[in-house]
């Protein structure tokens, strides 16, 4: 038998947290690292490391013991936090989980257009005042959305979308006047021009030296007032000052985030009380069973990495996501 892979998996204390290793043993032998110090321990002749729970600061301060190391699989499907400058200098491959949260987060996002349009805070919130409070609420048939992302998960999102009877456009770093999934993508140089047409903004583009801060104050002008934006994607995406201030100026109707700069999001931030504005916990593309199925995408792609195939979910590090 071929000498077995050195896996690292970073954020665990035993390799029995990770689902369905086990099976791996013919294949690979793993060792584990949570603080720094065991990182720059452990990265010493590991020719693999499985990112499991993001904590990609340390990566970057142990870089310099990561002589072996020939590929990194991320748990996840942003890698923005992962690709500092020194890897993306290196030789190393990076691939993620892509595909594992597309469908997920698809659900969410229609499951947030529903509760805007539905008031379903204020109802929540009479039930909790023992208030009957009767109004009418919108209807989503027919609603324009414009999806800011045009990747898999935006892709998602936009066939689930349309199969709700809402009207779906998306924008791309270039246009396209056909699109099986979109109808139409506009380049992000038009994001202007085409927001104001938009009753949801839904955004979720990676994070990367182009997209951050791409919501800023002059978006949000742009936007429509009765229109609601949602973030999916990453905080620093948004200048959540001006996001703030237009949602209390009443600039825009409403938002639903569910990822921020800093997270855990504060106890003391304004977001918690900004009005019409719903936070969730960074847990869009989380459900029963994902820790599963992201530990046998990484299983394929080890097998794969053992008999020297092609990787599957290649990131391109200049890019900062895949390109395919």
């Amino acid at each position: 038998m071929s000498e077995r892979i050195e896996v690292l998996i970073h954020g665990v204390a035993a390799s029995e947290e990770v689902p369905g290793l086990a099976a791996l043993g013919d294949i690979a032998r793993f060792r584990c690292a949570r603080t720094l110090d065991e990182l720059r321990t452990a990265l010493p002749g590991a020719a693999v490391l499985l990112g499991w729970d993001f904590r990609a600061g340390d990566l970057e301060q142990a870089w310099d013991v990561a002589s072996d190391l020939r590929w990194i699989h991320w748990g996840g499907a942003g890698v923005d936090a992962l690709l500092f400058p020194r890897l993306v200098d290196s030789d190393v491959v990076v691939t993620n989980a892509r595909g594992v949260f597309d469908e997920p987060m698809a659900e969410y996002v229609l499951g947030l257009i529903l509760a805007l349009a539905k008031d379903l805070p204020g109802t929540l919130q009479a039930q909790r005042e023992r208030r009957w409070r009767y109004r009418t609420a919108e209807r989503v048939q027919g609603k324009r959305v414009l999806v800011v992302g045009a990747g898999s998960i935006g892709r998602a999102i936009a066939r689930l979308l349309r199969a709700a009877g809402l009207q779906v456009e998306g924008v791309g770093r270039r246009a396209r006047a056909q699109d099986a999934d979109f109808g139409v993508v506009h380049a992000v140089d038009d994001l202007n021009r085409v927001l104001g047409a938009a009753d949801y903004v839904v955004l979720i583009t990676p994070l990367t030296a182009q997209t951050r801060g791409l919501f800023d104050a002059a978006r949000f002008a742009a936007m429509a007032p009765q229109a609601r934006f949602i973030n999916v994607g990453r905080g620093a995406l948004v200048a959540e000052g001006a996001l703030l201030a237009a949602l209390r100026s009443g600039a825009i109707a409403g938002a639903a985030l569910d990822v921020f700069v800093t997270e855990p999001l504060p106890e003391d931030s304004p977001m918690w009380d900004a009005p019409n504005l719903i936070v969730s916990p960074h847990m869009s593309g989380d459900t029963h069973g994902y820790r599963e199925v992201v530990a046998v995408r990484f299983a394929e792609n080890l097998r794969r990495f053992a008999a020297g195939q092609p990787l599957e979910n290649l990131i391109d590090r200049k890019l900062g996501f895949a390109a395919g």
